[in-house]
């Protein structure tokens, strides 16, 4: 029996009471991701992006752990909601036009110690000024670099399109705008390297795209580090008190972790291991989060049909934003067809030893995204469901 099998085999035994659509997070590989992330960080402080959990009971159970330290969140209202959740330290990673909720932090003194928002245009401090409502708490502020490599003087750009500033001096500046402004105090800057942290160098079957990645990825990793230790020297000559530089994400740790200036990383898809993070050649990390699908038809020979299925991942849009058929190995998608809405036609010589109600398994294409579609997350710890817990939105909540 390969390994695989075998997962499915407990997969299976520890379901077998709960009908299908059900989601799972595996408690041992979870665990191993966690102590692996906490291994390529090297002694830096492990921040959790919470977009890529979801869910409060396993922020807890791995900001238990050493290494970890620290939330990543990706709303205000998500923020909000995890300070007065007994969070302390709650990074809001973006942005925001919450006027409700710049008021609410304002005017709390228990929610300005614990959330940092994110800011990268004196319009943002302006919003928050103008949503103040009489609050006078301080606002803590975290400056975003923007980490695109830029080569041909500007004319070509490999990065995802995020902060507008990107040179030391326009840093500085910002730096010294946040300085003159009562009522904000800058505590850290972030720098998010989505084009070698999420962009995975080992291709299926494209070895000369692979190896462009490769080259392309320690072009930027160059560059950037050297960028951002000269960013966070100019900050720090305007903020002398910075407490944090935010750096990394989950296909970058080890590099990002080497960096002097960078004192603590930020990954959060490495605990779950979605489809997405199976190209990479610096890790290699444990599928801990998969959903079942119940087969409902067999409609000939090498077929079955499950109910649902189609949950495709944010991004632009291809075949990697699919969910994956994971177990029984083999299966594949009907091309004519894919994942669709109500149900999904599965290819393959494993259907035939299929029956009506048994469980198909499935890795989405990102993390936390899954959780927008299931109540609920059964925590399997050997063959057994040891606990049910709640995603965000089992406990009412959708934050985007």
């Amino acid at each position: 029996m390969t390994a695989r099998a075998a997962d499915r085999a407990r997969y299976d035994r520890a379901t077998a009471h709960l009908d299908a659509p059900v989601a799972i997070v595996d408690l041992e590989a979870f665990d191993a991701n966690a102590d692996d992330l906490v291994r390529r960080a090297a002694g830096k402080p492990v921040r959790v992006a919470s977009k890529s959990v979801r869910c409060r009971a396993l922020l807890e159970r791995v900001l238990a752990r050493d290494g970890f330290a620290g939330v990543m969140s990706f709303t205000l209202a998500e923020s909000l909601w995890l300070a007065r959740s007994g969070f302390e330290d709650v990074l809001l990673a973006y942005p925001s036009a919450d006027r409700a909720g710049f008021a609410e932090l304002a005017a709390d003194p228990k929610l300005a110690a614990a959330v940092t928002v994110m800011i990268d245009d004196p319009a943002q401090l302006d919003l928050v000024d103008a949503s103040r409502e009489g609050g006078r708490e301080v606002v803590r502020v975290c400056l975003e670099l923007d980490t695109s490599l830029k080569l041909l003087g500007g004319r070509i750009r490999v990065g995802a399109r995020r902060s507008p500033l990107h040179s030391p001096a326009q840093v500085a500046e910002m730096a010294r705008t946040v300085a003159r402004r009562p009522g904000f105090r800058l505590v850290g800057i972030m720098a998010y390297e989505g084009h070698v942290a999420g962009v995975g160098d080992a291709v299926a079957r494209r070895p000369l795209r692979s190896r462009a990645i490769r080259l392309m990825q320690a072009a930027a990793r160059r560059e950037l580090a050297e960028r951002r230790a000269a960013v966070v020297r100019s900050v720090r000559a305007v903020a002398p008190e910075l407490e944090f530089v935010n750096g990394g994400g989950t296909g970058s740790v080890q590099h990002t972790a080497a960096e002097d200036a960078v004192t603590e990383i930020a990954a959060g898809s490495g605990l779950y291991v979605p489809r997405l993070f199976d190209n990479y050649t610096s890790f290699r990390g444990r599928p801990a989060a998969l959903f079942a699908q119940p087969v409902v038809r067999r409609p000939g020979v090498g077929v079955v049909t499950v109910l649902g299925g189609g949950y495709p991942a944010s991004g632009a849009a291809g075949a990697d934003r699919l969910p994956v058929p994971y177990l029984p190995e083999g299966l594949r998608y009907d091309p004519q067809e894919g994942p669709g809405e109500v149900q999904t036609p599965l290819l393959g010589s494993p259907a035939d030893d299929l029956l009506i109600g048994d469980k198909v398994w499935f890795r989405h294409a990102k993390a936390g995204e899954l959780c927008e579609r299931f109540d609920t997350l059964h925590l399997v710890e050997g063959d057994r469901v040891t606990a049910t817990v709640p995603t965000y939105r089992g406990e009412g909540l959708t934050f985007l």
